[in-house]
């Protein structure tokens, strides 16, 4: 993608009188770091990339920013957020339009195709940060690492986020503006980690999540940073009814994490983020995409690709045989 042109697009989209800001990426200050950037004039849209280290999804800002009640005195501002998403940010997009989390005409979305990000752990691992930023671009089939002046080839295989390797859609299903190109989407990998787990008996996939779910911290970051987990009022933190104990133990974290897991199902996008973020390293997206897997194959839906979709939930097929039910 030209970066020239996706900073003039960003600073003619945010000089628009009915857009108050646009959400998109910026250089960290430490390492291959990138942050989200709220940029609201066309000299801030400067500062905007898109490289394969934009691996955070900001669609979950959408259902964040300016929680009501607003300071005495002020009005609500209801001009138009700008974002700009990846193929599978613009699945979240889609997916709140279709719950009516957000309305249509208060968006701006601007649609990045995306070649592939880098999995940010792996990448720290196998090549280690150090204080000065460093940049990643994609260079034909693999990437480039551009780090103290040295310039490292490295092979898609090597990097490739584990979203990315099973990603089936690339570019943005929903956009306003479309940057560069689309890609030309690849053959998605086998989810072979969910595919695993199958495999094991009931014993064994009891013990497999056991050992995941003792380590949870319970520190909220995977509910956090969803996108579709913005229910103003989560039942996990109710205290009257107590659904979930405060307590960090194995029954407790177990009925945490597949309440969450239930919540999404029809409704995860598989963008990783909750995996991502987790301190714990638990691998929190198996459990979603097998959920998603089951909502596919037994239903034959998939959420977030149509904003004129019903909710899963809310479908109806006269045709559906239930073979699978009885």
């Amino acid at each position: 993608m030209d970066l020239e042109q996706l900073r003039k697009t960003a600073a003619e989209v945010v000089e628009r009188e009915d857009v108050k800001y646009l959400i998109g990426w910026k250089k960290g200050t430490f390492g291959y770091r990138v942050a989200p950037a709220f940029v609201e004039d066309a000299a801030a849209a400067a500062e905007l990339i898109f490289s394969p280290l934009c691996t955070a999804n900001l669609a979950t800002y959408l259902t964040l920013v300016e929680k009501l009640p607003l300071p005495r005195g002020e009005e609500a501002d209801s001009r138009k957020v700008a974002i700009m998403v990846k193929g599978c940010d613009s699945r979240a997009v889609t997916q709140l339009l279709v719950e009516k989390g957000i309305k249509r005409e208060g968006v701006v979305v601007i649609g990045c195709p995306c070649p592939g990000m880098v999995d940010p752990a792996l990448l720290a691992e196998k090549y280690p940060e150090s204080e000065e930023p460093a940049e990643l671009k994609w260079n034909g089939e693999g990437f480039l690492l551009v780090s103290g002046g040295e310039e490292i080839k490295v092979a898609r295989d090597e990097l490739l986020a584990e979203k990315c390797r099973l990603c089936r859609y690339p570019n943005p299903v929903v956009s306003d503006i479309m940057l560069g190109d689309a890609v030309e989407p690849w053959k998605p990998a086998e989810d072979s980690s969910v595919t695993e787990i199958e495999g094991k008996d009931i014993s064994g996939r009891s013990d497999y999540w056991e050992e995941q779910f003792t380590k949870c911290v319970r520190c909220y970051s995977c509910r956090n940073v969803c996108p579709l987990c913005y229910c103003q009022d989560c039942i996990l933190d109710r205290l009257n009814p107590t659904w979930i104990n405060r307590a960090v133990n194995f029954s407790e974290n177990t009925a945490f994490n597949i309440a969450r897991a239930f919540h999404l199902a029809g409704r995860c996008i598989e963008c990783g983020e909750c995996e991502r973020v987790c301190p714990a390293n638990i691998p929190l997206g198996r459990i979603n995409r097998k959920l998603a897997r089951e909502v596919r194959d037994k239903y034959g839906f998939e959420p977030g690709v149509d904003p004129e979709a019903e909710p899963f939930q809310a479908s109806f097929k006269p045709d559906d045989p239930e073979d699978f039910i009885l």
